[in-house]
């Protein structure tokens, strides 16, 4: 069953992103929403290449040019639909 991870905390604060990427399957994927668009930074995610999102809104208000594709808050919608199972790491 395919999952979509959601994470919207930065990589800074906390072990979150860590702990989502030790659980994230081979047919899951990856949205960074909110500060965790800054885990674009470095290339700590380039392994996960094709499976890792970032929306669009958050990328451009922090300035950061990542290399993960952008969506819309209609692409969003779309993966969510696109997998089985949707987590949000709260």
């Amino acid at each position: 069953m395919a999952t979509l991870h959601v994470l919207s905390h930065s990589p800074f604060g906390d072990n979150r992103l860590a702990s989502c990427l030790r659980l994230l399957g081979a047919d899951d994927a990856l949205l960074l929403t909110g500060d965790a668009v800054y885990a674009l930074l470095n290339d700590s995610l380039a392994h996960l290449a094709g499976r890792v999102y970032a929306l669009d809104e958050d990328v451009q208000a922090r300035a950061i040019n990542g290399a993960a594709p952008v969506v819309d808050y209609p692409g969003f919608v779309q993966l969510t639909l696109d997998f089985d199972k949707v987590n949000t790491w709260l």
